[in-house]
C-alpha cells in the first residue's frame, strides 16, 4: 500500500489505517480477543501501518489489545492514542488537564507495550483548560521522548491554529466522509494552510456507506448508532439515496460501495489517511482494496454533482455530544 504524510513533521503511515474503536467498544459485543488480534495482525500482513485507539475505548481494553497485537512488529507501525475525558470514561466529561495528560501518556504506554506514543491527540478540546497548555503539555512529553506527534480530534479551526502555533499539529482527526462533509468549510482549508494531516474517522458513514445497513436493521441493545439521530428508521430510508449513487458508481468500477466511498476520501487531498474501522476479515480486505480504487477527475466531478442534490437527513450526534465537537 502507498504511504502517505500527515504533518510537516513527516509522520509517515498507510494510506489507510485501521480504526480500532469498534473491535472493543461503541458497536456491540466487543470482539473476542484473540479473533481480535488475528485481525490486527492481518491488517498489517496486508499493508496497514497505521492503527488507531484510545484509552477510552472500553475503557483501557482497546489500548491493551492493539499493544500486544502490533508487539511482533511495533518498530513498523504508528499508533494513535488520545487523552481528554475523566478516568477515561466519555460520560464522566473532558480533562485535558497537563497532569491529566501526563497520568495518561504513562498508563498508555504500559497498556500499549511501548516507550513511545506515536501520535497522542486531545480527544475533544477542553473549554476550561487553554489549547495552549494542552499543546505546551504534549511539547514537554515529545521533548521527553515519550511522544512523537502531537494531534487534535474534533476541533474547530481557531483551536486548531492557537495549538499549532505552541506545537506543530500532525494531524486533526475527525468525521468526514461522503455524507458528512462539514470540514470542508473551515477545518481543511486551514489544515491545507498550515500543513496539517487529516484522519476522517467513520469514513463509510458508522458502516452505513457499505450498503448493508438499511431501515430495517436492528442493532444490538449496546450499539451507539441507536442513539445517533441519522440512524432512526425513518432518516436510514431517506438516507439510502447516498448508497444507491455509491452502488451506481461502483458497479462501473468493478467496486463495492465501501471502496467507492473511501477512495473518493483518497482522492480529495493527498494528505488525507482514512481509518475505517471493521471486526471482520472480510471487510477488512474489502476496505483496503480501495487503497488501489482510481478515481478520475471525471469521476470526482460526477460524484459531486450527485452528492449536492441529496440532502443527508439527521444529526450525526445526539445533542449532548454535538455541543463537544467544533470548539
Amino acid at each position: 500500500m502507498e504511504k502517505r504524510i500527515l504533518g510537516a513533521g513527516g509522520l509517515e503511515v498507510s494510506a489507510l489505517g485501521l480504526g480500532c474503536m469498534g473491535i472493543s467498544f461503541g458497536y456491540g459485543p466487543a470482539t473476542e480477543k484473540q479473533t481480535a488480534i488475528k485481525l490486527i495482525q492481518a491488517a498489517f500482513d496486508k499493508g496497514v501501518t497505521f492503527f488507531d485507539t484510545a484509552e477510552a475505548y472500553g475503557p483501557f481494553v482497546n489500548e491493551e489489545l492493539v499493544g500486544e497485537a502490533v508487539q511482533p512488529f511495533r518498530d513498523k507501525v504508528v499508533i494513535a492514542t488520545k487523552f481528554g475525558f475523566k478516568n477515561g470514561k466519555p460520560g464522566d466529561g473532558l480533562d485535558s488537564r497537563p497532569e491529566r495528560i501526563r497520568e495518561v501518556a504513562e498508563a498508555s504506554l504500559k497498556r500499549l507495550r511501548t516507550d513511545r506514543i506515536d501520535l497522542f491527540y486531545q480527544h475533544r478540546v477542553d473549554p476550561d483548560v487553554p489549547i495552549e497548555v494542552v499543546a505546551g503539555t504534549v511539547k514537554d512529553l515529545i521533548h521527553e521522548g515519550k511522544v512523537k506527534h502531537f494531534g487534535l480530534s474534533e476541533a474547530g479551526a481557531a483551536s486548531i491554529r492557537k495549538a499549532h502555533a505552541v506545537q506543530p499539529v500532525a494531524a486533526l482527526q475527525s468525521e468526514y466522509s461522503l455524507w458528512w462533509r462539514e470540514p470542508e468549510e473551515a477545518v481543511m482549508p486551514t489544515l491545507e494552510e498550515l500543513g496539517i494531516g487529516f484522519v476522517p474517522f467513520s469514513p463509510l458513514g458508522k458502516g452505513f456507506l457499505t450498503g448493508a445497513i438499511n431501515d430495517q436493521t436492528k442493532f444490538y441493545p449496546s450499539d451507539f448508532r441507536n442513539i445517533v439521530p441519522r440512524f432512526s428508521e425513518e432518516n436510514r430510508k431517506a438516507n439510502q439515496a447516498v448508497v444507491e449513487l455509491l452502488t451506481a458508481i461502483a458497479s462501473d468500477k468493478n467496486a463495492t460501495p465501501a471502496q467507492i466511498a473511501l477512495a473518493w476520501l483518497l482522492a480529495e487531498k493527498p494528505w488525507i489517511v482514512p481509518i475505517p474501522g471493521t471486526t471482520k476479515l472480510n471487510r477488512l480486505e474489502e476496505n483496503i482494496g480501495a487503497a488501489a480504487i482510481q478515481l478520475s477527475d471525471n469521476d470526482l466531478a460526477e460524484i459531486e454533482t450527485a452528492v449536492s442534490k441529496i440532502d443527508v437527513q439527521g444529526l450525526r450526534y445526539p445533542e449532548h455530544m454535538q455541543k463537544l465537537v467544533g470548539r
